[in-house]
């Protein structure tokens, strides 16, 4: 079993800045990539961003480039996302996304954390 612990979320103001967190436990043999999502009320989850694990290059979503910044802790499993310059528009539920295999031979699995609520005031 996986588990995923996020933490960081909470209410920011426009123009400051937050940082997430998002730790991961369990049976893990290696990962692929992990990253945050977003959802908005009434609107779909859309990507924040991701990291691979393996080579460190990461991929944003177009709201957010330039303002986040995800990154990790390799010996700690664990993903870090520093929001900049935060707006009223990046108010939702973050939610942490882990793609890994369990094992050595395993397919590919993906895991999603509980949810972190970030609310930005103008």
């Amino acid at each position: 079993q996986v588990q995923l612990v996020e933490s960081g979320g909470s209410l920011g103001q426009a123009g400051g800045s937050l940082r997430l967190s998002c730790s991961a436990s369990g049976r893990i043999f290696s990962i692929h990539h992990m990253g945050w999502f977003r959802q908005a009320p009434g609107k779909e989850r859309e990507l924040v961003a991701t990291i691979n694990w393996g080579d460190g290059s990461t991929n944003y979503g177009d709201s957010v480039k330039g303002r986040f910044t995800i990154s990790r802790n390799s010996a700690g499993i664990t993903v870090y996302l520093q929001m900049n310059s935060l707006e009223p528009d990046d108010t939702a539920v973050y939610y942490c996304k882990l793609r890994y295999s369990a094992w050595a031979w395993g397919s590919p699995a993906e895991y999603w954390g509980q949810g972190t609520q970030v609310t930005v005031s103008s």
